[in-house]
């Protein structure tokens, strides 16, 4: 079931798509990490390691929304058995159950941020032949230097979302920190991708920042030096 948190008058829920194995050890994804700093990870988040040590991911979206307004979604998850993520991510995604279990329409959707344009964060956003936007009455709100960049994240990105999202009017490019609600604001977090964006949620003494992939394992808060083998401007 999804779990919900309130700052003031806004609910964000996080809304589980799916979880499993990650697709390489995590020893791989932090060649750095130490025994040490695993082992304090584990202890902070066991739920992220399975019995024989390996990465146990969950993929997320998180639904923003004040009182009975209509909803901003951050990130569109891994998506049916046929999306872009299906040669690596466990598909078939359950996100259209898991807005259901939060009371939530597709058509209640009016902004889709996405923090980036991985496989994994785009499953749901375009669906079915030909592609059509899965949540009709929404923008999808992706970075400039993002869209810039899509065609080396990933080739078929231009064809299979960014021409239907353009064909329906619902794409939507934005260049730097901006203000969608008073209490909703991007914020550019270059690195893991050349356009990536975090989302800040603030309601009077009250933040939350959805980070998309800008924070991806427990091990970065132990030592957030530590270096993320799939980020594309790794640290010299």
């Amino acid at each position: 079931m999804p779990v919900s948190r309130t700052l003031g008058s806004i609910t964000v829920t996080a809304l589980t798509d799916s979880e499993g194995a990650f697709f390489q050890p995590r020893t791989q994804a932090f060649p750095h990490a130490t025994a040490a700093q695993w082992a304090e990870a584990d202890r902070r988040d066991p739920a992220s390691v399975t019995a024989d040590g390996q990465w146990w991911l969950t993929f997320r979206s998180f639904a923003v929304r004040s009182g009975d307004g209509p909803v901003t979604l951050i990130d569109a998850g891994i998506g049916p058995a046929d999306a872009p993520a299906a040669s690596w991510a466990p598909v078939p995604g359950r996100l259209p159950a898991e807005l259901a279990a939060a009371g939530i329409d597709p058509a209640d959707v009016d902004t889709v941020v996405l923090t980036h344009l991985h496989s994994d964060h785009i499953g749901w956003a375009v669906t079915g032949a030909p592609g059509r936007p899965y949540f009709p009455n929404a923008d999808y709100l992706v970075q400039r230097a993002e869209l810039d960049a899509a065609q080396s994240i990933n080739p078929g990105l231009p064809a299979g979302l960014i021409a239907p999202l353009r064909a329906a009017g619902q794409l939507r490019v934005v260049d730097g920190a901006t203000t969608l609600t008073p209490a909703v604001r991007l914020l550019p977090t270059p690195g893991h991708t050349p356009g990536h964006q975090s989302v800040l949620v603030s309601s009077v003494d009250d933040r939350m920042l959805l980070t998309g992939d800008l924070l991806v394992h427990m091990v970065q808060l132990v030592d957030p030096d530590l270096a993320y083998a799939h980020e594309e401007d790794q640290a010299p």
